[in-house]
C-alpha cells in the first residue's frame, strides 16, 4: 500500500477545487442565462416565487460541482498512479479499447446507453418538462396550478416510459455479459507486472556503479 506524501494529498485537494470551480462556472453560464431569458419570455415561469427559481439554477449547478470535481480528481489519481498499477491500468484500458472498436454500431449506441442510463434518464425528464411546459403554457382555459399539474403528469408519464426501456435494455445487456462473460485474471497479470518491475529494480541496482575509495 502506498503511503501518500503531503504534496500528492495537497495536489489531489487543489485538482478537485479546480474541477468544483470548473462545474461552477461553466454551469452557472448555462443556468443564469437560462433563468433569465425564460424570465423574460415565458410568462408561467415570470410568475414562479424567487426561491422556487433559484432552487431550479442550484439544481443545475450543484451537481456540475460534484461530477466535475471528481472527474479532476480521478484524473490527478490516474496521472500519478506508477509501477506495476500503472501497467495494470494501461492494459486493461487497452482491452476495453479493442472490445469497443469490435463492436458493432447497434453494440456501440446500446453499451453507451448501459453506461450512460442515469443521464438518459434525467436528461429525458427534463427534456418532457420543457417540451410539455412549452405547449400546455399556450392554453390559455387553465390556471398556473392546473399547467404545472399538467407538466408533471406528462414528464412522469415520459419518465416512465424511458425506465421501462433503460430496464429492458439492461437486462439485454446483462444477459449478453453473462454469455460471454470473460475469466478475470487481473490478479494474475498485476502479479506478473510486480515481479517485472522488481526484477527491472533488481538490475538497475546491480548495474549501478559502485564509488570507489582510495586505499
Amino acid at each position: 500500500m502506498k503511503i501518500l506524501t503531503q504534496e500528492e494529498i495537497d495536489g489531489h485537494t487543489n485538482a478537485t477545487i479546480r474541477g468544483a470551480t470548473e462545474g461552477a462556472l461553466l454551469s452557472a453560464a448555462v443556468a443564469i442565462p437560462g433563468s433569465l431569458l425564460l424570465n423574460r419570455r415565458w410568462a408561467s415561469y415570470r410568475a414562479l416565487p424567487l426561491p422556487l427559481k433559484v432552487m431550479g439554477t442550484v439544481m443545475v449547478i450543484a451537481p456540475c460541482i460534484s461530477i466535475q470535481g471528481e472527474r479532476r480528481g480521478l484524473e490527478f489519481d490516474r496521472a500519478h498512479w506508477t509501477g506495476a498499477g500503472k501497467m495494470e491500468l494501461d492494459r486493461e484500458a487497452a482491452v476495453e479499447e479493442a472490445r469497443w472498436e469490435a463492436l458493432t454500431m447497434k453494440e456501440k449506441i446500446g453499451d453507451w446507453a448501459t453506461r450512460h442510463q442515469y443521464s438518459i434518464i434525467l436528461g429525458s425528464w427534463v427534456l418532457s418538462v420543457a417540451v410539455a411546459g412549452t405547449i400546455i403554457s399556450r392554453d390559455r382555459h387553465q390556471t398556473l396550478p392546473q399547467k404545472i399539474v399538467q407538466v408533471r403528469m406528462w414528464a412522469q408519464g415520459l419518465t416512465i416510459g424511458v425506465l421501462i426501456g433503460a430496464g429492458i435494455l439492461t437486462h439485454n445487456q446483462r444477459q449478453a455479459a453473462l454469455q460471454r462473460r470473460p475469466v478475470d485474471h487481473s490478479w494474475q497479470a498485476l502479479l506478473v507486472e510486480q515481479a517485472r518491475e522488481k526484477e527491472e529494480q533488481t538490475k538497475a541496482h546491480l548495474n549501478a556503479p559502485t564509488a570507489s575509495y582510495p586505499l
